[in-house]
């Protein structure tokens, strides 16, 4: 990686590829098509690369999902998961894991199946792909904004900065990235620059992103997590759907891997009547178990008081909301609960009712969903089928994922594809004839 360059040197020089963004796919791409003997140029407006990587997934970088089998990946891509199949066909988890494996980083893997580096650091990461553009050679230009294409028929010619300067290439790759977490440079930017040359765009909006919660009771559970509990949606008191997962409560209401998952949904419901969220706390016990269950604690424990018998069942931390919520005395003996109490504490903790009052803005959200429109792209090679040598990778496509690893393999797979595909010495003999 040559870090010397000037703004001036790369406008006089003439480029295999130049790839717009230092980011996870767009350093997958220039590392890759630099391995294949590509003059590789990468710009990235900030003063280092992949500064939102090194941030994802709390700092620990969540570098993939551990599903081999590509059909069950892509099914948690839903309805764009036909579209993704002949890039992931390529390059894949496999692939994935056995890269970061050859520049020795090891990896572990945690609940559900996600894909941590095994020193817990997303900087082990960043490494590896500092190192890949490196051995490649790519050319590094920091510091630089971009302002947009310059094309001629049905091609790029080059792209021109916000200095006024013009960088000529043969191929380019967008690797700008969504509008999650704008302070690290993603602003969706490279969305305005694709609807300027005629791409599709859908309007981004935060996706995988912490829900925000009216009852203020929530605020008294911040940093606790429950685990292994049934959440389910629920829109004008009609059920729209359920997951099993983990919840965290924080200062202004709830986030964890479910719940980001289920923010889209969220967000689309919205739209159409009030949203509630429901907390089944005990999912393997249906009313009669949970029922018998608490009439043996109960007799158990009868001479203990309600408060201290109920932490038996329940994490202790949520005692607290559950006893002011059921309005049963905290000091009562267990013993003299009675038959309606112990129904009205079955039902609040099989239905712990949450006011959704919206979503945390792009600031939080882990991506955003929006972007360019699938039919737009060949994804054999991830080039655009509007300018056949612009390739499109990673948060510039419209795909909606879960959280769980799906984001980075999805940086990693295009990005290799884009790297891998562009047909270098025809473009270059395009340009020059």
């Amino acid at each position: 990686m040559k870090q010397a360059m000037t703004v001036k040197n790369a406008c006089d020089s003439v480029w295999d590829v130049v790839v717009i963004g230092g980011g996870p796919s767009g350093m997958m791409a220039a590392g890759r098509a630099a391995a294949r003997g590509a003059k590789v140029l990468l710009i990235e407006k900030n003063s280092i690369l992949g500064k939102k990587l090194l941030i994802t997934g709390g700092g620990r970088c969540n570098v993939t999902n551990a599903e081999l089998d590509t059909r069950k990946f892509l099914d948690k891509f839903k309805e764009n998961n036909k579209y993704l199949f002949s890039a992931f066909s390529q390059w894949g988890v496999k692939e994935t894991l056995d890269f970061f494996h050859g520049f020795s980083m090891n990896t572990k893997e945690e609940a559900e199946r996600r894909v941590f580096p095994e020193s817990n650091k997303a900087e082990s990461v960043w490494k590896v792909l500092v190192k890949y553009i490196e051995q490649g050679g790519v050319t590094v230009l920091s510091d630089t904004e971009v302002a947009g294409f310059i094309t001629k028929e049905k091609n790029i010619t080059a792209i021109h900065l916000k200095s006024g300067k013009e960088i000529n290439a043969g191929a380019f790759v967008l690797a700008t990235g969504g509008k999650s977490h704008p302070e690290t440079g993603s602003t969706g930017e490279g969305f305005e620059w694709l609807t300027s040359i005629g791409h599709t765009i859908t309007e981004p909006s935060t996706s995988l992103v912490p829900i925000t919660i009216r009852d203020e009771w929530v605020k008294k559970l911040k940093g606790v997590t429950l685990q292994n509990i049934k959440i389910s949606l629920f829109q004008n008191e009609v059920k729209q759907s359920s997951a099993m997962g983990k919840i965290l409560f924080t200062h202004f209401g709830v986030s964890g891997p479910t719940i980001l998952n289920m923010s889209s949904e969220v967000r689309e419901l919205m739209k159409y009547g009030k949203v509630t969220i429901s907390l089944d706390i005990l999912p393997t016990d249906d009313h009669g178990t949970l029922n018998k269950r608490l009439q043996d604690v109960f007799k158990e424990h009868s001479n203990k008081k309600f408060k201290n018998s109920l932490s038996t069942i329940i994490p202790s931390a949520l005692c607290p909301i559950i006893i002011e919520q059921s309005g049963i005395n905290a000091e009562k003996w267990s013993n003299s609960v009675t038959r309606e109490e112990r129904l009205k504490l079955i039902s609040l903790l099989k239905n712990i009712p949450l006011q959704v009052k919206g979503l945390l803005g792009a600031d939080k959200a882990i991506v955003t969903s929006g972007g360019v429109e699938l039919r737009e792209v060949d994804f054999k090679t991830m080039s655009s089928r509007i300018f056949p040598n612009l390739y499109l990778v990673g948060d510039v496509l419209d795909i909606d994922r879960p959280s769980g690893g799906y984001s980075l393999q999805l940086c990693w797979t295009t990005g290799f594809v884009a790297g891998n595909s562009i047909p270098l010495k025809n473009y270059l003999t395009s340009l020059k004839t």
